[in-house]
């Protein structure tokens, strides 16, 4: 590309080591040339043409919503019980069934990395919903296929009283290949049908704006409707021995999902693709470790691109910020720089330097929330067998064990309320907050409340052991004693996750939106892993010699109470921790020229809130 006379970039060369600091002035720089294919444009279209007033909006927000709660009905409905079917029809014993659901809750939730990615970078989100609710729905008719015809044996077998004969390594294989497509097909959709959704509302309009932050809270509330049912009818026929029904009904949900999805394309506000960001991230980096010896610029003389739009096409601009100075020198022109075009691996601009300081302000908080998700991962296994083991009976009816996480759901769904219609209004007079608390306030609250949910657990625990039935393998104590476990973890879920969504989605940069939704689901995702490892290293160390360890195959010979003590603990230091990263973080700021006066004012006004 031959430089033109009139200069599209402010550019500003900076020495080398050893050379006197005479910066060109701006007459002296060369046009900005030379981004590569990662610059494409990513405007908003629908069919490819620019949008209208009757796209987007709530109308298509509520069918995403639904979509999300039908998705979650089918999803949940293999989750909520699939501890109980490892130990009842595959039979493992409670430690492995245990470990196998924290592996594949958290590949479930490593998947929503690959949906981002594919979203972000060449899918979009429509085509990246679409495909991976594809993937569930053939997930889902496989498990049901394998179970009802390979697994099941005899028939009505896994209700706790029958046992299945022996299952064959064949139907088995199938089983695992069936649900990792389900969690394959989950995380790719639930972080960006999530991303979808904000896009239906324009950050430039301050009531949008609000909508959209209303939005994340009602998505979480529509995924906890849709559990509901999971959990309490689901997995009612499932305790049974109707497991075979219980998956036939999540398919169903999962088919009906991807149809109503479908039939509201034509509404749905799209944001094309803006190309791959893991190339635009790598030369920040590479063009800084090239010019180690470069003094950095000043802020008013790094290199950007003139104009409202920044290099990354469609992509609003970023102002400079002042953490991670040493990558200031990717955006500092050096003599070496003068040539007929700009190489992306050597000069960046400041647009795209912050992209990549987004992406290191954001790791400590994310790792942060890991110790949370170990917390919440219990329910799905340690609960569950902690359940199971205690007195369930209700006159002549059993109450299913999985079906207690219903309390969990109904006190994220209260909760949610009390929070929209009462907290916010009420934080937000005495902070001044349109938000009530910022989004890293309340992910605090869920830390401190998560902690909460794993001493109720650990006295509930106690108290059980000291009633156990002689020469049995339960306990007289009531079931009922974990509903206050069930109900904190619950509360702090709308705290912690719905604050996450609006906090990574909010703070990560246009070009990786979908990326920061993933944030969410990969710190469940290693959560998991996290709670898998911490099983297999507390039985490590405490079954040694004659000693059963605190999780062993007959609990009432354990002390699970201590594991609960021991993640309270954990979580009680990852706080102390989380805090000091909250008060040194610092929130991005978008130059978005299409805003009033007023709404900038009042953009600014949360920002300064928005930290703890």
């Amino acid at each position: 590309m031959e430089p033109t006379d009139s200069t599209n970039a402010r550019l500003v060369l900076a020495p080398e080591e050893g050379q006197a600091n005479n910066h060109l002035r701006p007459e002296h720089a060369v046009a900005h040339c030379g981004h590569n294919e990662q610059t494409m444009a990513c405007s908003i279209s629908i069919e490819g043409h620019p949008t209208t007033k009757s796209t987007g909006g709530w109308n298509s927000a509520i069918i995403l919503l639904a979509n999300q709660g039908l998705a979650t009905l089918a999803f949940f409905g293999v989750g909520v019980n699939l501890v109980l079917f490892l130990t009842r029809v595959i039979g493992q014993d409670n430690a492995t069934a245990a470990n196998n659901v924290s592996q594949w809750t958290g590949t479930v939730y490593l998947c929503s990395l690959v949906g981002a990615f594919l979203s972000d970078s060449y899918w979009g989100r429509y085509l990246t919903c679409a495909i991976f609710q594809i993937i569930l729905v053939l997930g889902l008719v496989l498990l049901s296929l394998s179970s009802w015809l390979l697994l099941l044996k005899p028939e009505g077998c896994g209700d706790g009283e029958q046992l299945c004969y022996p299952t064959s390594s064949v139907g088995t294989a199938i089983f695992y290949l069936a649900i990792y497509l389900v969690a394959f097909g989950y995380g790719g959709h639930q972080p960006t049908i999530a991303t979808l959704g904000a896009d239906q509302f324009d950050e430039s309009n301050l009531k949008q704006r609000k909508s959209k932050a209303a939005f994340f809270c009602y998505f979480y509330f529509a995924l906890n409707v849709g559990s509901l049912f999971s959990n309490t009818v689901l997995v009612y026929y499932e305790d049974t021995g109707k497991w075979t029904l219980g998956f036939w009904a999540s398919t169903g949900s999962a088919v009906l999902a991807l149809v109503s999805f479908l039939l509201g394309s034509s509404g749905y506000r799209r944001i094309k693709p803006c190309g791959n960001p893991i190339p635009r991230v790598a030369q920040v980096f590479f063009a800084a470790a090239r010019k180690w010896k470069v003094v950095p610029a000043q802020e008013n003389e790094l290199y950007e691109v003139e104009g409202s739009e920044s290099a990354i096409k469609g992509s609003r601009k970023i102002l400079h910020s002042n953490q991670f100075k040493c990558l200031d020198k990717a955006a500092t022109l050096t003599e070496k720089d003068q040539c007929d075009t700009i190489k992306p691996w050597r000069l960046c601009t400041v647009t795209q330097v912050e992209e990549a300081k987004c992406i290191l302000r954001m790791l400590p908080i994310w790792l942060c929330t890991i110790i949370y998700s170990v917390v919440f991962t219990q329910m799905a296994s340690l609960f569950v067998e902690q359940g199971v083991v205690m007195n369930s009976d209700i006159g002549n009816f059993h109450l299913p064990a999985a079906s207690m996480s219903a309390f969990d759901i109904c006190s994220v769904l209260i909760c949610t309320g009390i929070y929209r219609q009462i907290l916010v209004p009420l934080a937000g007079r005495l902070s001044r907050n349109p938000k009530g608390l910022s989004e890293l306030q309340r992910m605090g609250v869920g830390l401190v409340i998560g902690m909460l949910a794993m001493l109720a657990a650990g006295l509930t625990e106690v108290e059980r052991l000291k009633r156990v039935i002689p020469d049995g393998h339960s306990s007289s104590l009531s079931i009922f004693w974990q509903i206050p476990q069930y109900v904190l973890v619950g509360a702090s879920e709308v705290f912690m996750y719905v604050g996450q969504l609006e906090f990574f989605n909010e703070q990560a940069p246009d070009g990786i939106k979908s990326f920061g939704s993933s944030l969410c689901m990969a710190s469940i995702s290693l959560g998991n892993y996290v709670s898998s490892l911490l099983v297999n290293m507390v039985m490590v160390i405490t079954a040694r010699g004659d000693s059963p360890g605190w999780i062993p195959e007959d609990l009432n010979d354990g002390h699970m109470d201590r594991f609960y003590f021991l993640i309270a603990v954990l979580t009680a230091a990852d706080f102390v921790i989380y805090v000091y990263c909250a008060k040194w973080y610092k929130c991005i700021n978008v130059d978005d020229g299409r805003n009033s006066m007023e709404d900038q004012k009042t953009q600014q006004a949360e920002e300064v809130q928005g930290r703890v």
